[in-house]
C-alpha cells in the first residue's frame, strides 16, 4: 500500500466525521495528508471527546463503502489515500467513555438537583429574597431595560454562514443564526457553532431550536461579542513561530 501515499499538490483533505456513540455528531474537518494518524486522532479528541488511546478510525468512500481501518498510528494520513468528501468514522472503544450512555446528547438522562418551593422559601440568603428586598427599596431596579430592537444595528454585517470569532476567549466558529430569540432576553442574538466543543448546547435553547450543530458546540451570544471575517479553523498542531 506504500505506493498509495498522496502528498503532491494540495496536501490537505476535507473529511466528514461521524462517531459510534454520538449519533447526532457530524462535522467536516480538514486534515493535512502529512499528519500522522495519531495526530489526526488528537485533533478528533478535541472535537468529540474520545481519548486517543481508545479511538479506532475507519475510512469510507463517498459511496458509503468501507475502504480500510487506519490501523497504524505512525502512518501519514495520505498513506490511506483519502479524498475530499470521504467519511472518517470514530469508534470509541472505552465502555466508560464520556461519550457513552447518550447523556452528552440527551440531557434528560442527567440527574438534576431539585428543591421544593416550600424548602426554597425556608432558606435564607437566596437570590429571591435579595431581589425582593431590592424591589421593595427601589421598584425600578428590575424593570426591563432591553428593547426588542437592541443591537439590531450590529447585525447589519453579520449573516448566516460567516466565519467569526467570539469574545471572550477568541473562540472561532461559523454563524448559524441571526435574529431575535423568543426563549431568551429581548433584542438580537447571534447563534454560533464553535469549531471545538466550547459551547453549551446543540443549537436548542430552553426548548426552542435555533440551529443544528454537534453537542456542546453551540452558543447564543450578543452581536457585540462577535466579529466576522477571515477566521479560519485553527490547527492546534501547528508549531508556533519563534
Amino acid at each position: 500500500m506504500a505506493g498509495r501515499l498522496q502528498i503532491d499538490g494540495d496536501d490537505s483533505v476535507l473529511l466528514h466525521i461521524t462517531h459510534s456513540n454520538l449519533k447526532t455528531f457530524s462535522a467536516d474537518v480538514r486534515f493535512s495528508l502529512q499528519s500522522t494518524v495519531e495526530s489526526v486522532k488528537e485533533k478528533l479528541w478535541r472535537k468529540c471527546g474520545t481519548s486517543v488511546n481508545c479511538m479506532s478510525l475507519e475510512l469510507y468512500d463517498d459511496n458509503k463503502s468501507k475502504i480500510c481501518d487506519l490501523a497504524d498510528d505512525s502512518r501519514p494520513l495520505g498513506f490511506y489515500s483519502p479524498l475530499d468528501g470521504f467519511r472518517l468514522h470514530v469508534i470509541d472503544l472505552d465502555p466508560s467513555s464520556v461519550t457513552s450512555g447518550g447523556w452528552l446528547e440527551d440531557t434528560s438522562l442527567v440527574k438534576k438537583y431539585t428543591i421544593s418551593e416550600e424548602d426554597y422559601e425556608k432558606r435564607g440568603g437566596t437570590f429571591r429574597k435579595f431581589k425582593d428586598r431590592l424591589v421593595s427599596q427601589n421598584p425600578s431596579t428590575f424593570e426591563p431595560k432591553i428593547t426588542d430592537n437592541c443591537m439590531e444595528d450590529l447585525c447589519a454585517n453579520i449573516k448566516v454562514g460567516d466565519r467569526c470569532e467570539v469574545e471572550p476567549g477568541e473562540k472561532r466558529g461559523i454563524v448559524k443564526f441571526v435574529g431575535r430569540a423568543e426563549s431568551l432576553s429581548p433584542g438580537f442574538w447571534i447563534g454560533v457553532q464553535y469549531d471545538e466543543p466550547l459551547g453549551k448546547h446543540d443549537g436548542m435553547v430552553k426548548g426552542v431550536r435555533y440551529f443544528e450543530c454537534p453537542p456542546l458546540h453551540g452558543a447564543m451570544v450578543r452581536p457585540d461579542k462577535v466579529k466576522v471575517g477571515d477566521f479560519p479553523e485553527r490547527d492546534p498542531f501547528e508549531e508556533e513561530e519563534i
